[in-house]
């Protein structure tokens, strides 16, 4: 038992480093090979032993051991290991299971064949990997995510508070907490299209150039540059405010932002970097109706999101 315990946690964490570095070193992509088929692989692997319960329990303390080495390094932030940690999980579960389905009227393998087992596995894991990459090569996915928020000011008081901020400070959501990146202040270098405007991050910035200006109205920005840690995945290309008046005098604001993203599956990570965004806006919502309520304290009524 002691024997195949150790057995799965130096497969486990072969594979894992092996992944990672691979993915690490841009010879492979965030995709279904990386986050289904590695963790698969590794659940039909382990679950080729004459003790699953041992081989599983190792396979486990490996994750758990990777994962806090990724943390620990800054190499990847607790959001994202815990956005892919269901479907790793899944993936691993369903390899698991097919083994079981594939020997249940075999006689179990030895302990002692459970690395030499893993050889095949792991050789269609890199192949795997090299032709999705092949073909997936620069493919980027697009994606436009757009917040709303109804405030009881002018669209030129929303306006002046939005377009340049000198602290955001405001109650932090959800994944704010845990380490989704948090805004601190932004710039705005020159009021005008060309101009610049920059957002400073704990852990980096984000530049952006105006490209299309009328106050009260719209304004709108390219990301020409930006610099967070980590999250090489994901690609920032425009942001947006579109300010409406409505009829009772409030003004909704919709902020837009346009981004590139290299996960896949899509149908898995789409709804989760919607999230994330979207608490990106709402952060910056928050921070901007208490701003308003300070410079205007006699206005009434209550910010409402959409």
């Amino acid at each position: 038992m002691k024997k195949e315990f150790l057995l799965s946690i130096l497969i486990s964490l072969t594979f894992l480093t092996l992944g990672f570095l691979l993915l690490h070193y841009e010879m492979i992509g965030y995709g279904f090979s990386f986050f289904v088929f590695l963790p698969f692989v590794l659940g039909y692997v382990l679950g080729n032993s004459t003790i699953k319960a041992i081989s599983i329990w190792g396979l486990l303390l490996s994750l758990a051991v990777f994962f806090i080495l990724l943390l620990a390094g800054g190499l990847e932030g607790m959001v994202c290991i815990l956005m892919a940690m269901p479907l790793v999980l899944v993936a691993i579960g369903l390899g698991i299971l097919v083994k079981y389905l594939v020997n249940r009227n075999k006689k179990p393998a030895n302990p002692e064949d459970l690395f030499q087992s893993s050889i095949i596995p792991l050789c269609l894991f890199l192949t795997f990997s090299f032709i999705e990459t092949a073909l997936t090569q620069n493919e980027q996915f697009v994606v436009e995510v757009a917040s709303a928020i109804t405030l009881p000011y002018s669209p030129m008081e929303v306006y002046d508070a939005i377009k340049s901020v000198d602290t955001l400070d405001a109650e932090k959501p959800f994944l704010m907490r845990l380490d989704l990146p948090i805004p601190q202040k932004c710039v705005l270098e020159e009021e005008k299209v060309g101009g610049l405007r920059t957002c400073y991050f704990e852990g980096g910035q984000i530049v952006e150039r105006i490209t299309e200006l009328e106050k009260g109205k719209i304004l709108k920005m390219d990301v020409i540059d930006y610099q967070l840690t980590g999250r090489k995945w994901l690609g920032f290309k425009e942001a947006i405010y579109l300010f409406d008046e409505l009829e009772d005098g409030q003004t909704k604001m919709t902020r837009i932002t346009t981004y590139t993203s290299e996960l896949y599956p899509r149908f898995y990570w789409r709804p989760l970097e919607k999230i994330g965004i979207e608490q990106e806006h709402e952060y910056v919502f928050r921070n901007l109706a208490k701003d308003l309520r300070a410079k205007y304290p006699g206005d009434s009524g209550n910010p409402t999101s959409d």
